[in-house]
C-alpha cells in the first residue's frame, strides 16, 4: 500500500509512520527538511505543503491509496489538500481533535456523535470548520475522507494541563509546589503515541472508514491528581503526591 504521510515526524505521527513501515507499508514522508527524523527507511520528499508550487512540482502525476495531513489546522488547508489530491488518492485522512467535541459537554461520556461545538478556542473551531468543509466535500463530490481526532496524545511532549514544558517536571523533582487547575479531581484521558498508532494505522486503506470520523484515545480515565502523581513517581519525586501551589486570593 504506497502511503503519504504529509509531516509524519512529530509528537503523535512518529509513532504511526514506525507502526506503518513495520506492517510492510510504502511510506513517503513529504517534509521541509528541517527536523532531525530517524525514520530512515521511509521514502523523503522534501517541500512545503503551504507552497503549492512546490507541493506540486514534487507530487505532480504521483497517486496514493492514502494521503495523511498532520499538519492541516485550517479550512483553507484542507481546501489546498482537496485541489491537490482529488482523483489521486484513494482515501484523505484529515487530524482533527478532541478540542472540537461540546464545550461544556453536557454528558459525562464523549463519542464520535457528541456535538461539535467549541466556542472558546480558535484552534478548535478551525478544526471544526475544516471537517465540514471535508464531509460537503465528501457528499457532493465523493471525495474519500477519513476523520480521526486524537485527544491528549504524548510522547515528546510532557502530559500538562497547564502548558507542556519541563519546569513543570524540574519542580517535581526538587520537591517544589506546581499549579494544578481545581481541586484535581476533574477527569481526563491521556494516550501515548504508541498506543495512538495502533489505532490509526488499522484505519489506512481501510475503505468502511471511508466517510467517518474516529477519535482515538485510552480508556482510561484519570484524575489530574493522579497523572501529576505517577509523573512525579516516574521522575523519583519522592513518591508522594505533587505539591500545590496554594489557590490566589487576589
Amino acid at each position: 500500500m504506497r502511503i503519504l504521510f504529509i509531516g509524519g515526524t512529530g509528537n503523535i505521527s512518529t509513532a504511526c509512520s514506525k507502526l506503518a513501515l513495520a506492517r510492510g507499508f510504502d511510506l513517503h514522508l513529504l517534509t521541509r527538511g528541517l527536523r532531525y527524523s530517524d525514520i530512515t527507511t521511509a521514502k523523503t520528499l522534501t517541500a512545503n505543503i503551504a507552497d503549492p508550487v512546490s507541493a506540486t512540482k514534487v507530487l505532480a502525476d504521483q497517486t496514493w491509496d492514502v494521503v495523511v495531513n498532520w499538519i492541516a489546522y485550517t479550512p483553507q488547508d484542507v481546501q489546498r489538500d482537496i485541489d491537490l489530491f482529488r482523483g489521486k488518492t484513494r482515501q484523505y485522512i484529515f487530524i482533527s481533535s478532541a478540542a472540537c467535541y461540546q464545550k461544556p459537554p453536557v454528558q459525562p461520556i464523549v463519542t464520535e456523535s457528541t456535538p461539535l461545538y467549541n466556542p472558546h478556542w480558535k484552534y478548535a473551531q478551525d478544526k471544526i470548520a475544516s471537517e465540514e468543509l471535508l464531509m460537503k466535500t465528501y457528499r457532493e463530490a465523493d471525495f474519500p475522507i477519513t476523520i480521526v481526532r486524537p485527544s491528549h496524545t504524548y510522547q515528546t511532549m510532557i502530559p500538562a494541563a497547564l502548558g507542556s514544558c519541563y519546569s513543570l517536571i524540574d519542580r517535581m523533582k526538587r520537591g517544589l509546589p506546581i499549579v494544578v487547575h481545581g481541586d484535581g479531581t476533574s477527569l481526563w484521558t491521556v494516550t501515548h503515541s504508541e498506543d495512538f498508532a495502533k489505532g490509526f494505522v488499522g484505519l489506512l486503506g481501510r475503505s468502511q472508514a471511508i466517510g467517518h470520523a474516529f477519535h482515538i484515545t485510552s480508556d482510561e480515565s484519570l484524575t489530574w491528581n493522579q497523572i501529576y502523581t505517577a509523573m512525579a513517581n516516574a521522575v523519583g519525586g519522592g513518591g508522594e503526591k505533587p505539591k500545590k501551589a496554594p489557590a490566589r486570593t487576589d
